[in-house]
């Protein structure tokens, strides 16, 4: 609706697991790498702990877009909410089993073993993925469990991932569910962004969507949009699109603090604590981690990263840097109010 108004190919801020504006602060990219190495080496139960609207479905979907992942094949499931009886036939379901194994728990299990060793045997990791797990139920974290008991002598048949919000952190602390907990053989956790992270997503987005940051938002309405948001990426996303489509209207480039503040208050958006970095010993070691002040972006699809110019392979994601601006003033994407 507003892209021609901002000189935009395409809509930067939809809500969409899209890899392709995935960006990926050092937390995030240490989430991924876990997810990655958890997928393609068939470890036990991962699990990946992040607050609502902090990229985990992204980072799940660019797990397995990822060059490691390519012969990993895999059982994704969004609604954790059902009965035990509906768990197991959906497994059925998925894992294309008989329609007997899907009345039987035990016919789910024999079928499932032989299908895990038989795709083995040919190369091939099948895994199980749940997201929202916070919302399972206790008996259904126990079938899970027995789930997580798929195995040879040598190596894991059914690599689990268990991403959900931090209740499921609490969850797995439970003394009953001991067993589960001892299964986890990984584990990661991603907060929300801090202001430089904040401001470094936004103009990445707004870069891959083929626009000019300093041109669509001022510094100050970027600050105020972190304060706004508390740093949790869906809510920068959601404010920055609203921030647009009603600078759109009022026929104002770039948006300023006080269009922000307008759609701060309509969508009842009130200052929240969020998670800061601590601060650069000096401005030469900020620049010497990767030579720019310019935030690095990253395209999932490929695990390459680019400083704005052309993208170079990354082979690995064992040290991976990222360089974002260390104070507000030396943030130079964004304009003044």
């Amino acid at each position: 609706m507003y892209q021609q108004f901002y000189g935009l190919r395409e809509l930067p801020f939809e809500l969409t697991p899209n890899p392709r504006y995935l960006f990926l602060t050092r937390q995030h990219r240490e989430a991924l790498s876990t997810l990655i190495y958890g997928l393609s080496s068939a470890k036990g139960v991962t699990a990946l702990i992040g607050e609502a609207g902090t990229g985990k479905t992204t980072l799940l979907h660019a797990a397995l877009k990822s060059e490691q992942c390519r012969n990993v094949n895999c059982v994704y499931l969004m609604n954790p909410t059902l009965t035990r009886e509906e768990f197991v036939e959906m497994l059925s379901v998925r894992f294309e089993l008989s329609a007997h194994a899907g009345r039987s728990k035990a016919a789910l299990l024999n079928e499932l073993e032989v299908v895990l060793r038989e795709r083995r045997s040919r190369g091939q990791i099948t895994a199980l993925l749940i997201d929202e797990a916070q919302s399972l139920s206790s008996e259904l974290l126990e079938e899970i469990r027995l789930l997580a008991n798929s195995e040879t002598t040598t190596e894991k048949l059914l690599p689990l991932v268990l991403a959900g919000q931090p209740e499921l952190r609490d969850r797995l602390n439970d003394h009953e569910l001991r067993q589960l907990k001892q299964r986890v053989t990984l584990r990661c956790e991603i907060t929300p962004f801090t202001q430089q992270e904040t401001a470094a997503y936004i103009a990445w987005r707004i870069r891959t969507a083929g626009g000019d940051a300093a041109k669509l938002f001022t510094r100050e309405a970027v600050m105020l949009i972190h304060e706004r948001s508390g740093g949790i990426p869906r809510t920068v996303s959601v404010m920055c699109d609203n921030a647009l489509l009603t600078g759109f209207g009022m026929g104002r480039q770039p948006v300023n603090y006080e269009t922000v503040l307008e759609v701060a208050n309509d969508l009842d958006l009130h200052e929240k604590r969020s998670r800061e970095a601590p601060p650069a010993a000096d401005d030469e070691s900020a620049a010497t981690e990767t030579g720019t002040n310019e935030p690095v972006a990253f395209d999932a699809t490929h695990m390459v990263a680019t400083d704005g110019a052309a993208a170079q392979p990354q082979e690995t994601l064992e040290r991976p840097v990222l360089s974002t601006p260390k104070t507000w003033p030396r943030f130079s994407l964004f304009g003044s109010r």
